[in-house]
């Protein structure tokens, strides 16, 4: 039938195959999260849009040695947040990251989370900041988590983390979070 898009896994062997205008459609399905991703390491919104564009790049030249069958976006956002960590390592720069365009933006759903609903207004600019005064790596586990909504096993392929890294390390994040929160109930 035309017209109907084409399962992700049928795209991605077409783009083993050459198929750019296959690889265009995995680029718009994930260009949203992939930007997200990279700002979250870098910090920066021009330096994320250049860390996404680059990392679709180096995924168009690898696609070949993508397993087949394998889920595309883990493997995708790893590239991303490599080369975004890449740029923020030969900057020099340690800034704190500003979390505002992955809690806005949904991971490609229509609606908020309701999570996301519940925290709205002053009690997500209070989230915000208690979020960045955290260490980045608390930063990242909870923004993958929470702000990207990512699965552990998405999370630790984009963070390069062992699957119980991200659970300890969200565990221990969220304790240090609600610390500084000063709230036993909130996360």
């Amino acid at each position: 039938m035309e017209g109907r898009p084409l399962p992700e896994s049928e795209l991605v062997e077409r783009a083993k195959r050459g198929d750019q205008g296959a690889y265009g459609q995995l680029v718009q399905a994930y260009q949203g999260i992939a930007f997200r991703t990279a700002y979250l390491v870098v910090g920066d919104a021009a330096e994320a849009e250049d860390a996404a564009q680059e990392g679709f790049v180096k995924a168009y030249y690898a696609i070949r040695r993508f397993r087949s069958g394998a889920p595309f976006r883990p493997w995708i956002l790893q590239i991303v947040a490599n080369e975004a960590r890449n740029r923020r390592r030969s900057a020099g720069r340690r800034a704190g990251l500003v979390m505002r365009t992955a809690a806005h933006a949904p991971s490609g759903e229509a609606a908020p989370s309701p999570e996301a609903a519940l925290i709205s207004g002053e009690d997500q600019r209070t989230l915000l900041a208690a979020v960045n005064k955290l260490r980045e790596e608390d930063r990242l586990v909870i923004a993958c988590r929470y702000f990207l909504e990512l699965s552990e096993e998405e999370t630790s392929n984009v963070l390069g983390w062992r699957r119980g890294t991200v659970k300890s390390r969200l565990s221990r994040a969220l304790d240090r979070l609600r610390a500084e929160l000063g709230e036993k109930a909130y996360a």
